[in-house]
């Protein structure tokens, strides 16, 4: 045989396999995809990633994969009531083999960047790491992921994430302002805590600490404190445990609270770009102006560390109007030169926008599509009451049926979420000191760029580009 047949039969083997690793598949390509297009809940796909050869980059293999150091946040192991925002850990910078042998040597003596952490009582977290940087000189790993198989083609490593933790190592609640997620779970099991958009106030938002794309919730929500945050208890959470080879999908807007389970954990996401996302990032942009001019600004009450470590630097006013204005322009630009374009997910017409709900999936009847779930597709199921500090009459505490209204009494609801900063000060002219409450800059700014409030200022500004286009 030639070295040309011989070629020539490799690549039929070859195609031959591929064949059959995607006829082993529970989902298509195009299966996979068009149910992330209707899913409007989190779900999890089990036995597509069978084949993916990013399911050998647990701790050990990376360590001898990636050679230069790179950034851990570093926690304290405790159940405080409150969240550990990241301007609140401690972070150093290490390799993934200092890191692995760290966590191994339990009771010998510490040496190396961990030597002031010991890893039972500190977790470390190596997040939000981008593939493309880790792995610049090795752009051949970018194949090992591969998110075509879910019908987003040529997207791969190269559009991901890398996440490296160890037991209690968690990401403070949140929801990512743009996009829907997709998240591969490679080693260890990590905990997902999911809350639906409409959840939104009883998750008290704060964008305080600042991160673009990245709205926090003031509680923490496996040890809520019922008494500074008691809409809290109105909130609906949804419970998954990733294990390894399982794929779960978050729809957008959805808050996630995510802690490791067991000792050493791997995982990969991306964040899939939708049609909505053009005027989010009109938002996010405003959301950006307004912070920045209230905390920048000289005052007594800014002297805390509100720029999240993930952020450059402070950016100027200037700078935030400039973004903002080309934000709108891209917005306005893309709906008009696009009215007939595609969407990313899904390839639906942008006139499809208008049938999306507020998580950006596709409305539709269900005669049109029945989701299949089932031994391949789990939904992400309600939880029946989550472990909390709860105040004696717990009698109360419990999650809203999804399929009935929330009621919420107008006294709970605006009970408000940042008490914490109210200080009691004397009136002038009284000589009794009664009592009033002070409002800070993280108060005004709790108001101010509420997601809500961002939302519907956003809608304004657009509204007014429109007029002024036509």
């Amino acid at each position: 045989m030639t070295l040309s047949a011989a070629l020539q039969t490799l690549m039929r083997m070859r195609c031959v396999e591929a064949e059959l690793t995607m006829a082993s598949k529970p989902f298509t390509p195009e299966e996979a995809r068009r149910i992330v297009q209707f899913l409007q809940r989190p779900a999890v796909f089990l036995n597509m990633t069978k084949d993916w050869p990013a399911l050998h980059w647990t701790v050990e293999h990376l360590s001898t994969c990636l050679t230069e150091r790179v950034r851990f946040r570093i926690g304290k192991r405790n159940e405080d009531m409150a969240p550990l925002f990241e301007t609140e850990c401690s972070f150093i910078e290490a390799t993934v083999k200092e890191f692995l042998s760290w966590t191994t040597n339990e009771g010998e003596s510490l040496v190396g960047p961990f030597s002031d952490y010991h890893c039972k009582e500190f977790w470390a977290y190596a997040d939000y790491k981008y593939i493309t940087q880790l792995f610049q000189d090795k752009p051949a790993f970018f194949q090992d992921v591969r998110w075509s198989d879910f019908g987003f083609a040529g997207r791969d490593g190269r559009d991901s994430t890398l996440w490296i933790g160890t037991q209690g190592a968690n990401t403070p609640c949140h929801l990512d302002s743009y996009g829907c997620n997709l998240v591969f779970q490679i080693q260890g099991r990590k905990r997902w805590h999911l809350f639906p958009p409409d959840d939104t106030p009883c998750l008290y938002p704060t964008r305080i600490p600042y991160e673009e794309s990245s709205v926090f919730s003031q509680v923490s929500v496996v040890h809520p404190d019922l008494k500074k945050f008691p809409a809290f208890k109105r909130a609906r959470v949804h419970t998954v445990t990733l294990e390894p080879g399982q794929v779960l999908f978050v729809p957008r807007h959805w808050w996630h609270y995510v802690e490791s389970v067991d000792p050493l954990t791997v995982s990969v996401n991306s964040w899939i770009e939708i049609d909505m996302d053009d005027e989010a990032r009109v938002g996010e942009a405003l959301t950006k102006t307004i912070v920045c001019a209230l905390k920048s600004a000289p005052s007594l009450d800014n002297d805390d560390h509100w720029l999240n470590p993930t952020e450059d630097r402070v950016s100027s006013h200037d700078e935030n109007m400039q973004y903002l204005n080309l934000a709108v322009k891209a917005c306005m630009d893309k709906r008009t030169d696009d009215t007939e374009g595609w969407s990313l997910l899904g390839d639906q017409p942008r006139a499809e926008a208008g049938k999306r709900d507020s998580s950006g999936q596709l409305k539709t009847p269900a005669s049109t599509f029945v989701l299949p779930f089932g031994p391949h597709l789990i939904p992400v199921i309600l939880a029946q009451k989550p472990k909390c500090n709860c105040p004696k009459d717990t009698s109360s505490f419990k999650y809203n049926d999804p399929s009935q209204p929330e009621q919420r009494s107008d006294n709970e609801f605006c009970q408000r979420s940042g008490q914490h900063a109210h200080q009691e000060v004397e009136s002038p002219g009284s000589s009794q000191g009664a009592a009033g409450m002070r409002l800070s800059t993280n108060d005004m700014l709790e108001f101010l760029v509420h997601p809500d409030v961002i939302a519907q200022v956003t809608r304004l500004i657009m509204c007014r580009q429109r007029e002024l286009r036509s």
